[in-house]
């Protein structure tokens, strides 16, 4: 199941059978996973007790140096030393010799630093970092400090080298039976040979069924199966038929469920290199970012479990993008303009496609990263002020990062200083899309290695499989709603609706947004984007199963969406168009809670991201502050975390005031705040912050006026 969840087929793989008995359950367990190959160990009844008893002793060391590389790198063999000298005075002297010596460098202000061996050579080691670096990210980062994380050394007992063995000189030759023994196999009870493992030599062979068996363990081997004794007095176990026919009606499901979870792991994978590899606070310590793999024409296929305020529009993004431009092997695109499926200013997208050696389009790989400074008006750029989008930052219309493999950082560094209210922290930005670009790459390769190792036709076919099971799953659950209409209505904190009708008919759902708000006055305005994120989130609360979001979600879906709060028009001019802030990180929270509402689903959460900015002219910060999960039918609502559309993390205390000018002198649970009922509203939180250096502090919030709804007679929660 493990396997399987990480999008790895059993069926690749060999069986390792150990303990006492797990010999006898082997062939049996390995049909069902359709496996075909068997590793029963020598020792396989005490298979942990032996590897410890046979492996090598070692002792390490390491210290914590946060030492700059190029000022102390002419001391390294002298830090080497010490530590060496440490470790061998607390073992037997000559019974050890000295192991690795390892250097974990990374760059100033990263996290997650790379070993590179030490052997005196300062140059070596820091051309094996670039270059193991450059391997694992696709780039690398000039002009930026290079820290010692820390040094460690290993020392091992001596120990004489064993000379390799191979089967390829053993004679192949048929086990001697030891005796006979009635047993119950698959055709009912027969006389079953047993074979004693001491009596048994290398290149002895066994046809199943057949028991095989010692003091400490048993094999049983199933008929078609047949076992060899290797040079190590392993029992190798193979199968001698073909699989069953009722394994093969499975093959499908099994191999979707497979593809399925490759996908996702494909975009898990691509978020771990953009966390490892990001400068900022914003990305590497809150995860506010999102990675997704969607088909050739812009429809999401899979994504990792990051923000869903990002996940659903990626797909208009990309197919509002195609339009407009032809792509070609070696391009990436970026933007973060609202009227092409953005979200706000913030929250820059990177699209890169994937093509075959013929250079056909098979897919692209997108990421969504949340940039804690991009200019505007005030630092962290999310005024709340702010009526105009040109105000809350650099406008960043699609245009190419990489344009047929050529990247082009110095027109990128010139796009974050334009405009009247450029970025604050162009070098931070830079990074960050460096990082951005590392994990786009990451997920071209693996979906490329995937095309490789499965062929493309297959894949493709799991690709389109994937949403058509989802579109199917969707039909199913909206075909168990009674057919009806299901309306709600909610008031912004300045009294502006969002209002919706909700029709369902048979297996087909529409949304009526008609009555809401008019365009904004100011920067509370969503996106067309933004509502089509709300609705795949709450159609997937519907489906509640375990498949990622999915375009095919959104197939028995239709919306009727006027212009207005929920979709304003954007010109080409950013002067001339509605800022929009306001409309991806609040209205999405309140138009979630709206939709839950006409069903019936859920009691109003926090309804807000509680977005807290402050800054200076040095630097701007941003993080969302939790709060409580509205009650169900069933249970109570969870207290103080992240929920719905947003899916960040909170900055540690210890990295907020090592980083800023700040102490965090309150952080804990606001009682009572929830909402009494048969089942209460989470609670609140309350966090209490002490500047130590002149600073702008903004707050973007809702619900501060009217508080979350209570359902089914449930007290209302309190109001921020």
């Amino acid at each position: 199941k493990i396997s399987v969840s990480k999008g790895f087929d059993p069926a690749g793989y060999a069986l390792l059978a150990f303990g006492g008995a797990g010999g006898l359950h082997a062939c049996a367990i390995a049909e069902m996973l359709g496996m075909e190959h068997i590793i029963v160990p020598a020792n396989a009844g005490i298979l942990s007790a032996a590897g410890i008893g046979k492996a090598r002793v070692e002792k390490r060391s390491e210290k914590q140096l946060l030492l700059d590389f190029e000022t102390e790198k002419s001391h390294l063999d002298f830090y080497f030393k010490k530590l060496s000298e440490k470790l061998f005075s607390t073992v037997q002297a000559g019974e050890f010799e000295m192991g690795e010596r390892k250097l974990f460098l990374r760059f100033k202000g990263q996290d997650s630093s790379l070993s590179v061996d030490w052997k005196g050579d300062s140059q070596a080691a820091l051309q094996q970092f670039r270059e193991e670096y450059e391997k694992l990210f696709g780039h690398w980062i000039d002009h930026r400090s290079i820290e010692i994380e820390s040094i460690r050394i290993s020392i091992h007992s001596k120990e004489k080298l064993r000379p390799a063995s191979s089967d390829s000189k053993i004679m192949k030759n048929k086990a001697k039976v030891h005796h006979h023994q009635n047993g119950f196999t698959g055709s009912g009870w027969e006389e079953v040979p047993v074979y004693l493992k001491p009596d048994l030599q290398p290149g002895n062979f066994i046809s199943g069924p057949a028991l095989i068996t010692d003091d400490k363990s048993t094999t049983f081997l199933e008929k078609q199966w047949q076992a060899r004794v290797d040079v190590h007095h392993n029992l190798i176990l193979e199968k001698t038929s073909p699989l069953s026919p009722s394994f093969q009606d499975k093959q499908f499901e099994t191999q979707l469920e497979l593809f399925t979870n490759r996908f996702k792991m494909l975009a898990e994978n691509m978020g771990a290199v953009l966390q490892r590899t990001a400068l900022s606070v914003n990305i590497k310590d809150r995860l506010d970012f999102s990675c997704a793999l969607l088909d050739n024409k812009g429809y999401l296929v899979a994504n990792a479990p990051h923000i869903p305020v990002h996940l659903g529009g990626l797909g208009i993004c990309v197919r509002e993008i195609v339009k407009r431009f032809t792509f070609s092997p070696g391009d990436t695109i970026l933007t973060n303009h609202p009227a092409y499926g953005g979200s706000h200013l913030p929250d820059v997208t990177l699209i890169t496609p994937v093509f075959n050696k013929a250079e056909k389009l098979l897919a692209f790989v997108v990421n969504r990263a949340h940039h804690a400074e991009i200019g505007g008006i005030a630092p962290g750029s999310m005024p709340p002020s702010a009526t105009r989008l040109f105000e809350e930052g650099v406008v960043i219309a699609p245009t190419y990062l990489v344009k047929q493999e050529k990247v082009l950082w110095p027109e990128m560094q010139r796009l974050f200083r334009s405009g009247k209210y450029p970025s604050r922290a162009v070098p931070e930005n830079m990074a960050d899309l460096k990082a951005a670009l590392a994990a786009n790459y990451n997920g071209q390769n693996a979906f490329l290695q995937m095309i490789n190792d499965y062929g493309e036709s297959e894949v493709l076919k799991y690709m389109l499989a994937l949403r058509q099971m989802a579109a199917d799953k969707m039909r199913y659950v909206l075909s168990k709603f009674p057919d009806g209409e299901y309306q709600a209505l909610e008031k912004l904190d300045d009294n502006s609706l969002i209002q919706v009708r909700i029709t369902i008919q048979g297996d087909k759902i529409h949304f009526d947004f008609s009555g809401s708000a008019p365009v904004h006055p100011g920067n509370m305005n969503a996106t067309r984007a933004i509502v089509h994120s709300v609705v795949i989130y709450v159609m997937r609360l519907l489906l509640n199963e375990d498949i990622p979001l999915n375009d095919g979600l959104m197939e028995p879906v239709s919306i009727h969406l006027p212009t207005g709060l929920l979709n304003p028009v954007f010109s080409e001019n950013p002067d001339e168009c509605p800022a929009v802030v306001g409309g991806n990180v609040e209205i999405s929270q309140r138009l979630t809670d709206t939709l839950l509402k006409a069903f019936g689903i859920a009691a109003c959460s926090q309804g807000t991201m509680n977005n807290v900015l402050f800054g200076n002219r040095h630097f701007g910060y941003y993080e969302t502050v939790a709060g409580g999960v509205g009650a169900t039918k069933e249970s109570d609502g969870a207290s103080a975390v992240h929920q719905h559309m947003t899916n960040t993390r909170i900055t540690d205390p210890e990295i907020l005031e090592h980083r800023y000018p700040i102490r965090l002198k309150r952080f804990e649970i606001r009682k009572g705040s929830g909402g009494k009922g048969k089942h209460k509203g989470g609670d609140g939180l309350v966090r209490e912050y002490e500047f130590l250096d002149e600073m702008e502090l903004s707050i973007l919030s809702q619900h501060r006026k009217y508080a979350p709804y209570g359902m089914a007679g449930g007290e209302p929660g309190k109001t921020g």
